[in-house]
């Protein structure tokens, strides 16, 4: 009784290299594509050939609903479809169709501090604008895309952008003075958060004297943080 076994090829492989052979019969312009067009397309290339774009026809897209940073064509360019918010990874080039597109406002963008950490950089939508608005809602938003993500989650009130720049409103004092115990010689820290645009002017007086600060001496320094609060929905 003879004894057959696989040699150059292994019994797996050389299975495959059946099943191959036998499509060919039956599809002749069925090819491999070459070991490096392979390597470079990447898995989700590979998932995306693998529904190849049809006819489109516009009345057969669904409606994209709840969209906050605005809509985008579909990688067959077709259908509207949400796009990306602020943050979110994205498709760095138009090569590429996975993460999806950045919305109104918005550009993909290498987060190059990554690097620094030793971490590998992941494109990002980022905002083109760092200018403060004020909506008509009286609300100061911090820059241009956290406007359109509100006006976009409450398209019934209307939102439109009254100026650039802070909204004006009157001082408010968010956390008051308070007393603090200390050392003799040692330097007393004072606190008091103060809203308002245009920035509040803010004094001290000592009680027992009309002493005003911050004033000429030395010893004394008063220090003002400006900054702008989100807000929310």
């Amino acid at each position: 009784m003879k004894m057959y076994k696989c040699v150059t090829w292994t019994c797996p492989e050389l299975f495959l290299l059946l099943l191959y052979l036998s499509c060919l019969q039956f599809f002749p312009g069925l090819a491999l594509p070459s070991a490096p067009d392979y390597i470079q397309r990447g898995w989700q290339r590979l998932l995306e050939e693998g529904e190849s774009c049809g006819d489109c026809t516009p009345e057969e897209c669904p409606t994209p609903r709840g969209c906050l940073a605005g809509v985008v064509r579909d990688t067959c360019d077709c259908c509207l479809e949400c796009a990306n918010l602020e943050g979110q990874i994205c498709d760095l080039d138009n090569t590429n169709h996975f993460y999806g597109k950045c919305g109104d406002n918005l550009e993909c963008q290498l987060d190059m501090g990554d690097l620094r950490h030793g971490e590998v950089p992941e494109p990002q939508c980022v905002c083109l604008s760092n200018t403060a608005v004020c909506g008509s809602d009286g609300k100061t938003y911090p820059q241009l895309c956290k406007f359109k993500e509100m006006a976009n989650a409450q398209p019934g009130r209307n939102l439109t952008i009254v100026h650039e720049g802070p909204c004006e409103s009157a001082p408010q004092i968010l956390t008051p003075p308070y007393d603090i115990w200390n050392i003799t010689g040692k330097d007393a820290i004072f606190g008091c958060e103060v809203f308002a645009y245009p920035m509040a002017s803010i004094e001290w007086r000592k009680e027992g004297s009309e002493m005003l600060l911050p004033g000429d001496d030395p010893h004394i320094s008063v220090q003002v943080i400006t900054y702008i609060i989100a807000p929310t929905a």
